[in-house]
C-alpha cells in the first residue's frame, strides 16, 4: 500500500485596512473529500471565484463546490492525491467509477465511461494540470502520454481520464476554469 502524501498547507493573503499585504490564514484546506475505499485519495478544493471579473475581497467559497466543476462564470483551484489503479479490471472500474460517480449528475459534466476507461469524463471547462509529485496518464480519445512531475496539461473541454499506474500516490494541481 503506498503511503498517502502530507496534507496540503494553504496560506491566504489578503490587504487589511491600513492597506497592507498580510497573512489571514495559514492551515489546511477547508474542504476536503476522500473515499473510504479508496487509501491515498484525496480532493483539497483550495480556492473558488464566482464571477469574472472576480470579487479581491470575496472570502474563502471553496466549501460551496461539492462536486468538480467550477461554478457558473467561476474558477476552482484543487489538487487531488491519486494513489496507484488497482491492477485488476474489474477492482479497477468498481472503485473509480464509485468515487467519481455522484457528481455524476453535475450540471456541465457528461460522463464516457464508454470510452475505455471508468474514469473517462469531459467538462464545460478549460483545465489547467501540474503534476506536482508522481506521475500519471492523461488519457484522451486519441491516444495517452504520461505526465511527470513539472508537466503541465491543459485540457479545453476535451474527453478525458487519468492512470495512476505506478507503486506511488500522484498529486496534481489543477485549476478549472468555468468555459463555454
Amino acid at each position: 500500500m503506498p503511503a498517502e502524501l502530507p496534507m496540503i498547507r494553504r496560506v491566504v493573503c489578503e490587504i487589511d485596512k491600513q492597506g497592507k499585504s498580510v497573512i489571514v490564514e495559514d492551515g489546511p484546506p477547508r474542504h476536503i473529500r476522500t473515499a473510504p475505499d479508496r487509501p491515498g485519495f484525496r480532493v483539497c478544493n483550495l480556492w473558488a471565484t464566482f464571477g469574472s471579473p472576480a470579487a479581491i475581497t470575496d472570502p474563502d467559497r471553496s466549501t460551496e463546490v461539492k462536486g468538480i466543476l467550477p461554478p457558473p462564470g467561476g474558477t476552482i483551484v484543487k489538487i487531488i492525491d491519486m494513489p496507484p489503479e488497482p491492477k485488476d479490471k474489474a477492482e479497477r472500474d468498481r472503485l473509480l467509477g464509485h468515487s467519481v460517480g455522484p457528481q455524476a449528475q453535475e450540471r456541465g459534466l457528461r460522463r464516457r465511461p464508454e470510452s475505455g476507461h471508468p474514469g473517462f469524463h469531459e467538462t464545460d471547462t478549460i483545465d489547467y494540470a501540474v503534476v506536482l509529485k508522481g506521475e500519471v496518464y492523461a488519457m484522451v480519445d486519441g491516444g495517452e502520454t504520461l505526465l511527470r512531475e513539472g508537466d503541465i496539461l491543459i485540457h479545453r473541454a476535451t474527453n478525458h481520464a487519468w492512470a495512476n499506474r505506478s507503486d506511488s500516490v500522484c498529486r496534481v494541481l489543477f485549476v478549472l476554469v468555468d468555459a463555454k
